[in-house]
This record gives C-alpha cells, sequence and structure tokens, in this order.
C-alpha cells in the first residue's frame, strides 16, 4: 500500500473524458472511489495509472496540462493533449492534492533534460514492461528544476526571434485557467518544496484524526492549533468534511462556517422534536447525512447544553445509535481561555461537562509546544496566567510594562479592550484626530443583501475609512516570509494618485506595501458559499479581545481593569508576540481568573495522558522483549 504522503497516490473520484476537437466530451466514465498513482515505466517515463479496484487503466504523462484554480476545494484537471483526453479530479484532500501536483509537475520539468527514446530505440531495448510508484520530492528535484529554469532564461535571452522550446504555448480563450507544463523548462515549478512542518504532538494528533477516531485538542495560546486545524481539513476528503467554530470570526479563519449555521437549529433552546424538525429542512439536511468528519473549532465558547442537543439531533436525523450519529469529531480550543456566553443569571456549562462529551470524544491530546512566543521568560509568565497563578515576579514584570516605549516608526501600540464599544469608539475618535480627508473604501460583496450574515463572518467591514497616518493592522496572510501576517501592525503612509488612491502602508516589520483588494468566501447556510472583497485592513488603535483571536500582534497595551471573565486576561496577554512589545496598563492581579472546573478538567486530562504514555511504553517494551 502506498501513502497518500509521499506525493504519488490518491483517493478520491475520477472522471475520465474523451474530448471531440472542439472540446466537448463525447465519452465518460466515472469512478467514484479511485486511486490515482503517479509512476515510471520500464523506460523510466512518466506514467499516470487509475485503478478502480478491477482493470488499471494507464496513461503517458509526456504532453499536458494542468487546471489547477480549485485545488484548495480537492480539484483539478489534467488534459493529455495528443490524446485529447482529461481527467477530472475530485473529492480529493487538499493538501494530498496539492503534493501530488507539485509531484508531477517538477518530475515532469526535471525529465525535460534527458532526451526522449525513439520508437525504434525502445523496441531494441526490448525490456519487459513495468510499473514503480514515482519516488518522493527531494530538495535535489528542485535544484534541478532551478538550474534548468536558469538555464532556459539564458538561453530565451539569446533568442530574439521563432518559437522555440522553451515558448509558452498559446491558449485560446476557453483554456485560459490552464497551465501549459509540457514545454516551459523556465516556468516556476507549481509549489515550492518548503513548508512548515508538524511537531511530534502535531503529528500524533493529525495520526489520531487519520486513524478516524473522534479527537479532542487543547494547548495554550501559540501552540499552533489553527495551524494543525488547516493541516486536518486539507487532509481530509471535503464533501465530506464540514469545518465549522463557534464564532464568525474563527470559522473564517479556517475556511468554515458557524457551528450554528451548520447544525441548522438555531439557538438550540426549542424541545428536542422541534430541534429535529428544524435540522431536516432541506439544505440543513443534506449536511447532516453528507457528513462523515466534523470539525469544531474554538469549542471552549459552545456551551454544554448546546453541544448534548447537537448529538442528539445527529442520531435522530442520521437514524443511528452510535454516538453523534457516527459521525467523526474533531474538536479544539483551549477551555482556559473564553468561556461560552452566559444567558441569564445561570452561568453557562463548559462543553466538557455536556453528557455526552465522554461518549463522543475518544481520545483527549494537548499541545505543549509553543511557536508564537519564541522568550522563553514570556512563555512561562504566559503559563503561569493561563492557570490563574500570579507570583509576585510575574506582578512584578506585568507592571514593569507599563514603562515600555513600544512605539516605533511612527506606528503606535494597538490597545486591546474588554468591551466592542469602546473599540469602535476609539477608533473612530483617533481617525477623527488626524488631520486631511477621509478616503473610504466600499466592500464588493456577492450578496449584498445579506450583508448582515457576511458581516458576521469578516474579519473586515464593508467600509474601512482611513487617512493618511491611519493605525491599522493586517486581517489576511499576505506574505508570512517578509511578515506580512495577520495581526502585522502598520500605518497609512500614503494613497496612489492612481490605482483607484490604494493605501501605502508601512510595516513595523519594514516592508512598504500597496494593499489591494482581497476576497474572504464565507459558507453560509444551506451551502450557500458568499464573498466579501475587500481591502485586508481593519483600524488598530483599538481592538477587542474576542476579535484578536487567533491573531499575534508587534506592539500591543492592554488594560486589564474591566475584564469580566475567566481567561480574558490570559486571551489578551498571549496575543503579544515578546514581552518588549506588550504593556499592560494598571495591573490587578485579582483579575486574573481560571475557572476551577476547567483547572481540574486539564488536571484529569494529563494524568489520563500520562498513563496512556506509560502503557504505550509497556506494550512496546514488551514486544522488543517477546521479539527476541
Amino acid at each position: 500500500m502506498l501513502s497518500g504522503d509521499d506525493g504519488a497516490q490518491l483517493q478520491c473520484c475520477v472522471a475520465v473524458e474523451q474530448l471531440n476537437p472542439s472540446g466537448q466530451a463525447i465519452r465518460r466514465q466515472v469512478i467514484r472511489k479511485a486511486s490515482v498513482i503517479l509512476g515510471r515505466n520500464e523506460h523510466q517515463e512518466i506514467i499516470l495509472r487509475i485503478h478502480d479496484g478491477k482493470i488499471p487503466q494507464s496513461y503517458l504523462l509526456k504532453e499536458f496540462k494542468l487546471f489547477t484554480k480549485f485545488v484548495r476545494d480537492g480539484k483539478c484537471t489534467i488534459k493529455l493533449l495528443p490524446e485529447n483526453k482529461q481527467m477530472l479530479i475530485s473529492n480529493c484532500p487538499p493538501d494530498q492534492l496539492s503534493l501530488f501536483l507539485k509531484t508531477l509537475s517538477i518530475k515532469h520539468q526535471a525529465m525535460q533534460s534527458i532526451k526522449p527514446l525513439s520508437f525504434r530505440e525502445k523496441t531494441k531495448a526490448g525490456l519487459p514492461r513495468s510499473f514503480e510508484a514515482i519516488s518522493p520530492l527531494q530538495q535535489k528535484d528542485i535544484q534541478k528544476i532551478s538550474d534548468l529554469r536558469r538555464k532556459g532564461l539564458a538561453e530565451s535571452t539569446n533568442k530574439m526571434t521563432g518559437a522555440g522550446a522553451g515558448q509558452q504555448v498559446k491558449r485560446s480563450r476557453s483554456d485560459t485557467n490552464f497551465s501549459p507544463v509540457k514545454t516551459n523548462a523556465s516556468k516556476k515549478p507549481f509549489l515550492s518544496l518548503s513548508s512548515r512542518k508538524l511537531n511530534k504532538e502535531q503529528e500524533a494528533v493529525l495520526g489520531a484524526v487519520l486513524s478516524g477516531r473522534n479527537v479532542f485538542f487543547t494547548g495554550s495560546a501559540g501552540t499552533g492549533k489553527s495551524f494543525l486545524l488547516k493541516r486536518i481539513i486539507g487532509s481530509l476528503p471535503p464533501k465530506s468534511t464540514f469545518a465549522t467554530a463557534s464564532t464568525g470570526v474563527a470559522a473564517c479563519h479556517i475556511g468554515g462556517t458557524t457551528l450554528h449555521n451548520f447544525a441548522g437549529i438555531g439557538s438550540g433552546s426549542a424541545p428536542l422534536e422541534q430541534c429535529v424538525e428544524l435540522a431536516q429542512r432541506p439544505g440543513v439536511l443534506q449536511h447532516w447525512t453528507s457528513c462523515r468528519h466534523l470539525i469544531i473549532d474554538e469549542v471552549s465558547m459552545v456551551e454544554a447544553q448546546f453541544f448534548d442537543k447537537l448529538e442528539s439531533v445527529a442520531r435522530s436525523v442520521r437514524r443511528s445509535t452510535e454516538p453523534f450519529g457516527g459521525i467523526q469529531l474533531i474538536v479544539c480550543g483551549d477551555f482556559l481561555q473564553l468561556p461560552p456566553v452566559s444567558r441569564g443569571k445561570e452561568k453557562a456549562k463548559f462543553c466538557f461537562q455536556a453528557r455526552s462529551w465522554r461518549k463522543v470524544i475518544q481520545l483527549n491530546m494537548e499541545l505543549t509546544e509553543v511557536r508564537r512566543q519564541t522568550d522563553q521568560t514570556f512563555i512561562s509568565l504566559l503559563q503561569a496566567l493561563r492557570v490563574g497563578r500570579v507570583t509576585e515576579e510575574v506582578t512584578a514584570k506585568l507592571m514593569k510594562s507599563a514603562y515600555h516605549q513600544i512605539e516605533r516608526d511612527g506606528i503606535l501600540a494597538t490597545r486591546l479592550c474588554t468591551h466592542k464599544d469602546d473599540v469602535e469608539l476609539t477608533n473612530e475618535n483617533k481617525l477623527q484626530q488626524l488631520p486631511g480627508s477621509v478616503r473610504v473604501f466600499e466592500a464588493l460583496d456577492s450578496d449584498p443583501s445579506l450583508v448582515k450574515t457576511i458581516d458576521a463572518q469578516s474579519p473586515v467591514g464593508r467600509l474601512i475609512k482611513l487617512k493618511v497616518g491611519a493605525q491599522v493592522m493586517l486581517t489576511k496572510n499576505l506574505d508570512v516570509a517578509r511578515g506580512l501576517v495577520n495581526g502585522a501592525r502598520g500605518v497609512v503612509a500614503a494613497f496612489e494618485s492612481g490605482n483607484n488612491g490604494l493605501p501605502r502602508v508601512r510595516f513595523l516589520c519594514g516592508v512598504t506595501e500597496t494593499l489591494k483588494p482581497e476576497r474572504w468566501v464565507f459558507k453560509s447556510g444551506g451551502g450557500i458559499h458568499l464573498s466579501r472583497q475587500q481591502l485586508p485592513l481593519k483600524l488598530a488603535w483599538a481592538i477587542s479581545i474576542h476579535k484578536s483571536q487567533g491573531m499575534t500582534l508587534d506592539c500591543v497595551e492592554i488594560s486589564l481593569a474591566r475584564v469580566f471573565e475567566s481567561g480574558q486576561a490570559y486571551v489578551a496577554l498571549s496575543r503579544a508576540r515578546s514581552l518588549d512589545g506588550l504593556r499592560v496598563m494598571d495591573f490587578d492581579p485579582s483579575v486574573v481568573k481560571a475557572d476551577p472546573d476547567v483547572l481540574l478538567f486539564y488536571k484529569k486530562l494529563r494524568k489520563e495522558t500520562l498513563l496512556m504514555q506509560a502503557s504505550m511504553h509497556d506494550f512496546v517494551k514488551g514486544n522488543k522483549e517477546n521479539s527476541w
């Protein structure tokens, strides 16, 4: 069995189409559960093999084009040019598909430097027919392509006329989404080899998820929960995987929808019979019946009663007695961060206090390696605050931070506020106080009548008002290598004279960039896709603690006087990248609180983890002894 992680194999749905000269399908074969394997034949030529479990079909990949626009949705098309055939790949785990196409593209480009064998040479060689899976991508493959590209560029500068082998094929208008792979040695590989790797803890969680277990994974702020969640989503088939979160902003971070939108049962306060009826409406019912993997992010804000109601609805709607109706649950969050919102005087119960929690969740796992901060002193300080422990040393450090001069290059500290109203008032007042005229940038929404739904999930507003000197924050990862990440701080330096008057922003990381509108896509109830196109910016004199979740802030000022929830002080402080970039005003140790029920839950979780590790160690040790 080949691993999908080596870039040589896919498990997906494939439609093989034979096209006529005008590009229309005249024959079509659909294989719902196909194995697609990349390999080499006896002449070392690249072969694409499609297996339906009975008879494999093999195709020589000599000249082809890749249609890669929808790779993130687990879809792509491989078009064989001489044969006029195409393979439509769908419902493939997106990360697997990306690696497969990267392997295919780079290996094929590397073949361009080798002279192909003629039919006569192949016959003369008399080699028996064979098929061997292609080797995984290595750094030497990337290096080979880089050398070929440099060589190709050097040759192309010497050719002033003529259509040589290094020239891009002219495409018809209908073919503009295809990228020719066949002849362009100077073309950049489909993807680069380097990507941030999972650490051992994260790999263990991903392994548990791929084995089909119902997993809850947790960890303090900055341990890479969101990063891991995106990798998990990328490793599961898109059609049966639903990514959700307790809030719209958190859902937007992982490209999903809110848990309430997915469930379709409103607040869940109605009787069970009524909730089941609501879940059986067209569109909503389709979610429930096609879902095999349900992801819930920021689970700390999901109330126990709602979780229990969901579990009952799942069993009823899916007509299954299995926990959660047989859906695999992948649940993520930190209960020591933001708690569920209480309705009325009664304190809301946490998700782990739900009656169905222990029945549903098979494995609790904790990430401990902090990636956001690198200063060990600051990490230790945050870990103490997370569990509500405020020593004299911690108090002294945070009180001393009130005198930190963290403004630099005209970029002021962002103030984190506990209340949303304070944020809006601060930003509006500060913008008004700046000299010069306001520039207003209006979003382009896919459905203006659903602006409230889009507002709830979008990290950017429908209207963005800016002036030169406005303090701003990036709301999307644009270029991680250059420091242009979600939460990066900057100041508006100027507006372009043409180009729709786009803002030029000077960032704290040293980059000055003209920002263009970006697109966010949101999944709404009933499977509708909504989108907003807008500048990836928001005013940053102030931001609410709730809206800062998942962000890493370069320079942040915090007033903790109005903290009103357990975990709120910790969430605010853990947004900072370093202690040097943090200024805490009017620090009072009494506002740092950790819920005692949560502390007990984590104590039990760690005890169970230690017992599991010990039994696993004994099991491995016993196996070694028995093998002698």
